[in-house]
């Protein structure tokens, strides 16, 4: 039994074509609910990374559901490991359990590293992205974070360097979106990652119009 104030995640079957994902949700009264997308498969990124466990727990312990799975060909998840179109098929099945379950329209979705690639493709495609957040974003042109027609946050690393500061604060206001850099902090925020987990909590919060 679950008491107040634990923290329990569930295990979750996500199918996709003929294969299934493996995925971990926490319930919550709170909309929107959170999908949080891994680093990308040639990464080495799975849902078990730090950034994405601190999401999760900071999401939840504000009362928003939320989602983290496995890409295909990565951990239990069955099937071989994608790129492109594949990823952002997996995004897309992820997400529509986390609709169903949370009986909802829209949700959130937050991304790591790579992972932005995903979650960007996921948010032009379908409108039921109502919020946008990507954490420590790498590999994608920092123009596309200006078209983005979402609620967007941006959290960098004050050490990371991988995509220019300056240039993606730019971008960010061009889309009239949020953008946090994390004091001391690099690109697995092995210092200060509670931070992250308060911003985006406020975030949603934010999103929640609360």
């Amino acid at each position: 039994m679950v008491q107040k104030g634990q923290f329990l995640e569930r295990s979750t079957l996500i199918p996709v074509g003929t294969e299934v994902m493996e995925g971990t949700a926490h319930r919550g009264k709170h909309k929107p609910p959170l999908l949080i997308l891994p680093p990308r498969p040639d990464e080495g990124g799975g849902m078990d990374h730090v950034i994405a466990a601190e999401l999760a727990w900071a999401a939840a312990s504000a009362g928003f559901p939320t989602l983290r799975f496995n890409h295909r060909g990565v951990g239990a998840s069955q099937g071989a490991r994608g790129t492109g179109e594949a990823l952002l098929e997996d995004a897309e099945a992820a997400m529509r359990v986390l609709l169903e379950n949370a009986d909802t329209t829209a949700v959130a979705v937050a991304s790591l590293h790579g992972g932005a690639q995903v979650a960007l493709a996921l948010q032009a495609r379908f409108p039921a992205v109502g919020g946008l957040c990507l954490v420590a974003p790498a590999d994608v042109e920092v123009s596309a974070l200006g078209r983005v027609t979402c609620s967007l946050l941006v959290v960098q690393g004050e050490e990371d360097a991988r995509l220019p500061r300056a240039a993606v604060s730019a971008s960010v206001a061009r889309a009239g979106g949020d953008f946090e850099v994390i004091d001391d902090a690099g690109v697995t925020f092995q210092r200060n990652l509670s931070q992250v987990g308060r911003v985006v909590s406020h975030w949603l919060q934010r999103l929640s119009g609360g």
